[in-house]
């Protein structure tokens, strides 16, 4: 919802003048950006990006000029020495004036693009549950947290959908196919019960617990003997994160925030002909970093 707050932002910033609508409608090659990718332009600011860089400056250039009264012919740019970007790919936009009459229309569109961003279900609320949640509040994801105590919930950041409950792990099977399960809570034989239910499903991009290899070897010699399925030990991640000197929680969060992002996106990837489109905007085709654009 915060996305959904910048625009009404943008646009009521807008309202005067409209704005311009810029797609990235032909990508090919390396490019910053894929081709399902926009952004908004007015004469003061803008609203979303399309890469970045070079690119996105002469596409900022050529919006407000639309603004001003030139004309709204597509502009194709390749990425390369020309215009000082090294991606190698070839980029087509279109641009489009948007008035305050079709305000409600694009904020439909970004209601709809974020309905689409898959889930990451944090099973524990302290501390690195807390960092982590923060992390991934920037990120195009919706964030759950799901917590036994009441207090721990409370000082949960802002934005997250809260769950407390005193069978966390009976949630798991209500979680939506693709969605990532992180547990952390204060309790091993919690962790216990919550893994082994996730690992039940065989849909989710990503199992992780907090712990070290001994916790994982204790809780692989339990699983097995309690009847679980060995085969699906493998789909655990355990521990979680990047082995990094630093264990403070924020640092913690930045390494594991990555390893979601990039199992979800593994999974939309190899899901997105199955069924309805999954593609939504988390994608391995991007071969070349956004940059920031700067004058």
């Amino acid at each position: 919802m915060a996305r959904l707050g910048a625009y009404r932002d943008f646009a009521a910033g807008s309202a005067d003048h409209g704005y311009v609508l810029i797609r990235v409608v032909v990508a090919k090659g390396s490019t910053p950006r894929d081709d399902d990718a926009w952004m908004l332009v007015s004469r003061a600011s803008s609203f979303g990006t399309i890469g970045g860089g070079r690119l996105e400056l002469e596409a900022i250039d050529r919006a407000r000029a639309v603004l001003a009264g030139a004309g709204a012919e597509p502009l194709a740019l390749p990425l390369g020495p020309a215009i000082g970007q090294c991606c190698g790919g070839h980029v087509t936009l279109s641009f489009e004036l948007i008035p305050p009459a079709r305000f409600a229309e694009i904020e439909a569109m970004v209601e709809a693009e974020d309905s689409g961003d898959p889930e990451v279900w944090l099973f524990g609320g302290g501390h690195v549950g807390r960092a982590l949640t923060s992390a991934l509040l920037l990120l195009p994801v919706k964030v759950h947290v799901v917590e036994t105590r009441q207090d721990e919930l409370e000082l949960t950041p802002q934005g997250a959908a809260l769950h407390l409950t005193s069978l966390p792990e009976s949630l798991v099977s209500g979680i939506a196919p693709g969605s990532a399960v992180i547990v952390l809570t204060h309790d091993h034989a919690l962790d216990f019960l919550i893994v082994s239910a996730a690992l039940a499903r065989n849909d989710l991009a990503q199992v992780g617990m907090i712990g070290s290899d001994t916790k994982r070897a204790t809780f692989e010699h339990q699983f097995i003997r309690e009847g679980g399925d060995k085969s699906r030990l493998s789909d655990l991640v355990c521990p979680i994160g990047r082995k990094v000197a630093d264990k403070r929680p924020e640092v913690i969060a930045a390494t594991v925030a990555s390893d979601i992002i990039a199992a979800l996106a593994e999974w939309r990837e190899s899901n997105r002909f199955k069924g309805s489109d999954q593609r939504g905007r988390i994608s391995h085709r991007t071969a070349c970093a956004p940059e920031s654009p700067t004058r």
